[in-house]
């Protein structure tokens, strides 16, 4: 099993291929969206690594698989630009998913 990375900028790519991670590069929701789909289809990636940015291209898409597919888990990684996340995005997402406000 192994990882894989849809990015949205050639410096994270490069980061994680030296870490031996493949991926790809890519900028329209379009691009995401395909890149997704085919990665999910890869019968050996056991994780995929999405940046915020991409992530906040289609994230209805993205966080419905994360909460249906069993297989594989999609991470949401920051970039080089730094972390993007409000001091609640965790919270958020469990409210979301299970539907109660803790």
């Amino acid at each position: 099993m192994r990882f894989y990375l849809i990015s949205d900028n050639v410096d994270t790519q490069v980061g994680m291929r030296l870490a031996g991670i493949e991926g790809v590069v890519v900028h329209e929701p379009e691009e995401v969206k395909k890149s997704l789909t085919e990665a999910m289809a890869m019968d050996d990636v056991a994780v995929i690594l999405i940046t915020e940015r991409l992530l906040q291209l289609c994230p209805e898409m993205i966080y419905d698989l994360k909460l249906k597919a069993k297989r594989p888990l999609i991470v949401e990684i920051p970039d080089r630009h730094g972390n993007g996340r409000t001091k609640d995005s965790i919270t958020r997402y469990v409210r979301e998913a299970i539907g109660i406000k803790i």
